[in-house]
This record gives structure tokens, sequence and C-alpha cells, in this order.
């Protein structure tokens, strides 16, 4: 029987919270959108984990009006009598000293998604206030910290008859300059993915800035979870599934296969989306491969001459859920993209093998639609394989000299250089004589890039555009990539402020994407905000980005404009204009391109760019409305 409390005694101090505010970026990565919502994750994560160890049903997050968010649950509570080494309450001790943690070191709280309530004190930190209410005992303990200091010792405000804790906290705008609005798709698809991984567990979303509310529950977790990923994908028969803990890592796998050429395998250690993959994954990739070619040799689908199939093979037509709970995980620091701990790698593999062949076998019309899209996926990849030698062969002088348009920068550095895409002759040149010529280069494109998307790979190869910029960037493709070759360290897509420019846009990052992901992975790839308008009055100009920021300087300078000019295309700017608004280093504005949702993110390019025209319609009527500078 697990042990129902915990005491002031195991919350363990290391030190105070000053740095965090001074160099906030080495406790949540940065300071933007993104991580402005790991605060938020940070305290949901406290109660997921509170639900895996059993302990908790509900957890509820409202986002206020007043730009706060609170995250409830119905979990154990925290400590609130004083601590002995800081003698203060345990509770006061948690969310304002850094690194003060409990519950990880104990034998039957195993799969804490990290430091139970360590990062509580960062959120702390970095908010202009938190509430915390903590119901146990039949009352409710309150205290209150403004700029992470507590106004007054811990109170009792009221009774009660649950137990739980509640966490409400501001986000500071001094630290998060670009915005302190939590997106609520961006909590909703964070959410719905915590929900599926979380057994018997309800989570209500709450949204009173707009008034709307959602709630998750699932029966088959991430049985169902694999259905959501293959909503909009043609399936292949029955879905696999299976949960058994071997050598105190518990293993949960669920697939189906598809008739989509794509795959989308997502993992998780303890509710921790890691998108790098690692060692649990190994072990999947691994035992997947090896019960295939089993099952397909002991049934002579494969014949004695015929080769393995790779592990390529095995997950093309793949959608896959894997989710691993571990005793002390050892991740990749705070990030926990990778996993290093080695057990995990043959738990999956010993769990997941035994399973999936006893699912082969008594599902032979499954077994047999499986075999039969691997053994087309094998097939593909050796008529690639020999398409892409075929080019690179003839590609062998060429790789050797720059595309002749690429105005190319003075820097070999590549920590320092830049690439700028542009659209067109017109802005090649303009860029070409605004740049700054030691560490920017231009490449134009001519006209539309392919679109990679359902492209075979004969015919991306073939391609003069896509070839320049490959040869380009320097670090070739698919087998022969190599990110260390790369010659920039920001490679800037720079296209018209128009439809054709933002479908080049999307064509050229579904190309990244698809072919060069590892350059979006490393933070490489940008892309440029080109003015909108340029607004003139009284000989003095002022350029703005979008129609609300119009709008704002109107109002500040109080003045009626001249003229206004709308930039539809680069190339309506001279070198002198594009340099001061787009690429000046000290005053242009970008974007750099994330995967911060690999799964959303494969979803999307398959609805916007695949044939298939049905997902395209409803996804472009959805969002019809909200559609700003849209040129007809």
């Amino acid at each position: 029987m697990a042990e129902q409390n915990y005491w002031a005694e195991s919350i363990q101090v290391l030190e105070w919270l000053e740095p965090v505010r001074k160099r906030p970026w080495m406790y949540i990565g940065s300071t933007d959108e993104r991580w402005l919502h790991h605060l938020a994750w940070e305290i949901v994560d406290n109660s997921i984990d509170e639900a895996i160890a059993g302990y908790c049903s509900v957890v509820v997050i409202k986002l206020g009006k007043d730009g706060s968010c609170q995250v409830e649950d119905n979990g154990r509570w925290i400590p609130t009598w004083i601590h002995p080494k800081t003698w203060k309450s345990a509770l006061e001790t948690t969310l304002t000293v850094l690194h003060a943690w409990g519950k990880f070191g104990w034998w039957w709280y195993k799969v804490s998604g990290w430091l139970h309530w360590v990062w509580s004190s960062v959120v702390n930190a970095l908010s202009t206030r938190m509430e915390a209410f903590v119901h146990r005992e039949w009352k409710i303990f309150y205290q209150a910290y403004e700029q992470w200091k507590p106004e007054k010792d811990v109170e009792v405000i009221w009774e009660s008859e649950k137990t739980g804790t509640i966490i409400k906290f501001w986000p500071d705008p001094e630290i998060f300059k670009i915005t302190t609005d939590f997106d609520y798709k961006t909590i909703l698809n964070r959410l719905r993915q915590q929900a599926y991984l979380t057994k018997w567990i309800q989570i209500d979303i709450i949204d009173e800035r707009v008034d709307k509310k959602y709630r998750f529950y699932f029966e088959w977790w991430i049985k169902s979870y694999v259905h959501f990923l293959n909503k909009n994908e043609s399936t292949i028969w029955k879905t696999f599934y299976v949960e058994k803990e071997k050598n105190d890592i518990m293993v949960e796998v669920s697939l189906q296969y598809n008739k989509d050429y794509s795959n989308n395998i997502i993992s998780f250690v303890n509710n921790i989306h890691t998108p790098e993959w690692w060692t649990h994954l190994t072990g999947f990739r691994t035992a997947l491969t090896r019960t295939i070619n089993k099952y397909a040799r002991d049934k002579q689908i494969l014949k004695e001459k015929d080769q393995n199939l790779t592990n390529d093979d095995v997950i093309e037509w793949l959608t896959c859920v894997i989710s691993v709970k571990v005793l002390d995980p050892q991740f990749e620091w705070q990030t926990k993209a990778k996993l290093w701990t080695s057990e995990a790698r043959w738990a999956v593999d010993w769990v997941f093998s035994e399973k999936f062949m006893e699912f082969l076998e008594e599902n032979p019309k499954s077994a047999k639609g499986i075999c039969e899209k691997v053994f087309l996926a094998a097939k593909a990849r050796l008529a690639a394989r020999a398409a892409r030698d075929t080019v690179i062969r003839k590609w062998a002088l060429e790789w050797m000299t720059l595309p002749w348009k690429l105005a190319d920068c003075s820097s070999k550095d590549p920590k320092v250089s830049e690439l700028y895409i542009v659209e067109g002759d017109s802005a090649w040149g303009s860029a070409k004589q605004g740049r700054d010529r030691e560490t920017q280069a231009i490449l134009p494109l001519r006209g539309k890039i392919l679109n990679t998307e359902q492209a075979r790979i004969d015919k991306i190869f073939a391609n003069q555009e896509i070839k320049n910029l490959i040869i380009a960037l320097g670090t070739s493709i698919w087998e022969t990539f190599n990110v260390e070759k790369l010659r920039y360290h920001r490679i800037v897509i720079m296209t018209d402020a128009d439809v054709d420019g933002a479908h080049i846009r999307t064509l050229l990052l579904t190309f990244f994407y698809r072919y060069l992901k590892e350059i979006i992975k490393w933070g490489y790839l940008y892309i440029a905000q080109p003015p909108l308008y340029k607004l003139t009055k009284w000989k003095k100009s002022w350029y703005v980005y979008t129609d609300e920021e119009k709008f704002l300087v109107q109002d500040r300078e109080q003045i009626v404009w001249d003229n206004i000019q709308r930039y539809k295309g680069l190339w309506e700017m001279n070198p002198e204009q594009l340099w001061e608004t787009t690429m000046d280093h000290d005053n242009r504005k970008m974007f750099k391109v994330t995967i911060e949702d690999a799964e959303r993110a494969d979803e999307v390019f398959k609805i916007l760019m695949w044939w298939e025209v049905s997902p395209r319609r409803k996804f472009i009527q959805a969002r019809a409305k909200s559609v700003k500078n849209l040129d007809i």
C-alpha cells in the first residue's frame, strides 16, 4: 500500500531565486510565446504527476480575463507546516526557493515527469503575482506572492471538504515582452495529449476571455490517440495495443498502419514528449523490424533470396504512439528532448516484440495488409535510391560549383553568415545591392518551386531550383546530409507580402520540413517580415508591419497621412529601403521556424500540400474569416 502523505522534511533546498529573473533563458529556454506556455506546462505537469501516481482524477485549467492562468487538481496537497531547514512553511519554500522539491526520491512515486514542483518557483519568479490555495484537513491554506516574494505567512482562509492544490499566476510582461496572452488552441492541444496519456484523468479547459469550455476524457488512452492521429487517413484493419511492465519500466505502445505514404511516430517518457526520441524509440524500431521480418520469413512471404526489410521500410505507412514510464529518467537536461536511460530500450524491445508477433498471428488479414504495405515501401526505397544515385552522378561536377545566381557573402564563418532566399530577379537585384556583403548571401528563385509533398523523388532531384538551393546550403540531402557542412546558420525565406509570396513560402517550408528537417531542429530557418505599409507625413516616414500597427502609429502621432503606400512585393522597395526595413540587423523583424508540435505540423502539411482536395477545402473554410491582408 503506497504511503498517502509526505512531510515538510521531504522538501530539499538548494538555492534562492534571484538568478531566474536575471537570466530567464537559462531556466525556460527563451521568453517568447512558446516559453510563456512553458510556465503553464510546469504547473500542469505537477497535477499530471499526481494523476500518474493515482492520487488525482480531475485537473481544471482556467485562463482568466485578467491575463492569469489557474491550475486546479484534486490530488494531494503541498505541505504547509514549517520546513526544518528554511524555518518557513514548506509551501513557501516550494514556491520561492529554486530546486526545492519533493516526492521524486520516494520509491512509491516512481514515474514523475521531472522533479515534482521543482520548477514552480521558476514560474513564480517570472510572474508579477502568484496565489496558492492548498485544500487539506478540512481547511484552505492560502499564500500570495508579489514578484515572487510572499505578502505574508501562510494563513487559513476558509473551510474545505476536498483535497488538492490551486496555483494561479500572472506572467510578467517585463520578462515576456512579446506577449503574455496564453493561446487557447496551444493549451487545448497540449492538454488533449496529456489526457490521452494519463489513465482515468478528466481535464477541463475554461477560457473566460472568450467564454469557451472543453473537456477531455478518453477510455482507451493511447489507442484512442492513434485513432485521433489517423482520423483523416484510410487505415489497415485493426489497431495494435500493449501495456506491460518490464524491469520497473511500464511500456505502452499502440500502432496502426494506414494507406498514406508517410509515418507519424510520437514518443513520450513519463508523459513528457520526446521529439528527438532516443533509447525507447530505438528499442521499438529494432523490435518492429525484427518481428515483421521473422513473420514474413516464417510465412514464406519473404523468400530465401530476398533481402530483409529495413527500419525505414517498416515505419512507412505507420502511425504509432509510444509511452514509457521510467523510474528516475535520464533526460537531456530540461528540454527533455532525448532519453538516455538504456534500460528503456530493452524493455520496449521485449514487451513490444512478444505481443506484436501474437497480434500478427491472431490477425492474419491485418498482417497480410501490413506486409503488402512494407514491401511496397521497400520497393519504393530501392527505386528512390536508384533515382538518387543517377541524379547524384549527374551532379558530381556541379557540387563543386555554387549556383551562378548566388550572390555569396565574403565571410566563410557559418555562424555569422546568412542566406536570403528571395522571389524573382527584381527582389534579387534590390537585396543584392542593399545587403551587408560581408555576412549576407542572396539566392533567387524563379517562380514557384516544386510541391515536394506529392512529387516523385526523381522529379524532386531534377528540379533546378531545389538543386540550386541544396548546393548553396552545402549539406547535401538524404543519406549524405550533414548539418555540420551547412554554409549559413541563418537561412531566411524572404517573399512578397501577397498570396503568391505566401504560397512560395509554404512550398519552401514544405521542402525544408520533409527533406531538411534537421536545419529547422537546429534553429537555422527564419522567415523575414517585410513591412506592409510606408506611412508618410511632412516628409517623414514610418514603416509598419501589420494593420494593427498602422492604427497604433496613427493614434500615437495624431495625424492624417499624406499618402499610404501598401507594399505587395519586395520589388517595390529600392535597395536602401529593403536594407533599412528587412535586412538591417538592428531594425529587421524575423520569425524563427520551429517544430514545437511536430504532430500538428505534419497534419497541416498533409492537408495543405497533399493531392486530396476535401481536407484542404475544409481547412480553408474553417479559417477564411480570420485571414488578413488577402489580395483578391
